[in-house]
């Protein structure tokens, strides 16, 4: 593809903004290009980002899992691999490129771009982990690290003031015993979506006998719904579908945003 003088300027400033510099930009290009474009643009053969961002998920998961080796010498195998999920997601990816404004550089069809392709979570998620895959092919494991770790500090933070994996169901059985109550109850109320992007709601209820208060949460797994429903009641000591927000886990926007769309 024969880039114009106004995308490599475009291609440059991304550069800039992000402190990386490319010796192939037709392969960063690549890496901002999303298969709704290639095929607008069918006939001049180019290539999408998808095989970038598959790589790239693996160069993440790698930079990530090194850096929590060196820094928690002393944490077992499954705190670790619950710190990676935490700080290793959609949310931790779009909400950099969001803030850096790169959906401005993601070249998307006219269709995809009309329906707000530029702000989708998934597309600017998509696009980070094409583009730390592109890094790692353009100069290697050194290139690719220091953004890496720059978008993951926030998320490191959260980890150390300790918000990032409490077992809020343990928190909350705990508060129902000394409460004096029974166990807390969780049910699933309604499961949406694909089999490969299936959202749950589950309800807790804990109290006593007819005074039970209600809780509901929302999450890609059974567990991480019960999770949600759990700090909902134990951080606020109150019911509802949304109710409190006490865990910082739960402040951002995009979660906010995240939220409004499944009321």
């Amino acid at each position: 593809m024969d880039l114009s003088a106004e995308r490599i300027a475009k291609i440059k400033e991304l550069q800039q903004k992000l402190n990386i510099s490319f010796e192939d930009i037709e392969l960063l290009n690549r890496a901002l290009t999303h298969k709704s474009y290639a095929y607008e643009h069918r006939q001049q053969n180019l290539q999408h980002n998808e095989r970038l961002e598959f790589f790239g998920d693996a160069v993440l998961k790698l930079i990530v899992s090194e850096h929590l080796l060196r820094t928690y010498p002393e944490s077992d195998e499954g705190v670790l691999t619950k710190i990676r999920a935490a700080v290793v997601s959609d949310n931790t990816l779009a909400s950099f490129a969001k803030k850096q404004n790169l959906g401005e550089y993601l070249l998307m069809s006219h269709n995809e771009e009309k329906t707000g392709g530029a702000k989708r979570k998934s597309n600017l998620a998509n696009m980070m982990e094409a583009l730390l895959g592109a890094l790692y092919l353009d100069g290697g494991l050194a290139k690719a690290k220091p953004l890496i770790l720059e978008f993951l500090k926030l998320e490191m933070v959260r980890h150390e003031e300790g918000h990032l994996f409490r077992d809020h169901k343990s928190s909350l059985q705990e508060m129902a015993q000394q409460e004096g109550w029974g166990l807390p109850e969780y049910k699933v109320i309604n499961e949406e979506g694909p089999d490969h992007r299936r959202v749950f709601w589950v309800q807790v209820k804990v109290g006593k006998s007819l005074r039970k208060v209600k809780a509901e949460g929302m999450g890609k797994t059974k567990k991480d719904a019960e999770q949600r429903a759990a700090v909902y009641r134990a951080v606020t000591g109150q019911g509802g579908k949304f109710a409190g927000l006490g865990s910082s886990i739960f402040k951002g926007k995009s979660w906010q945003r995240q939220q409004r769309r499944y009321r």
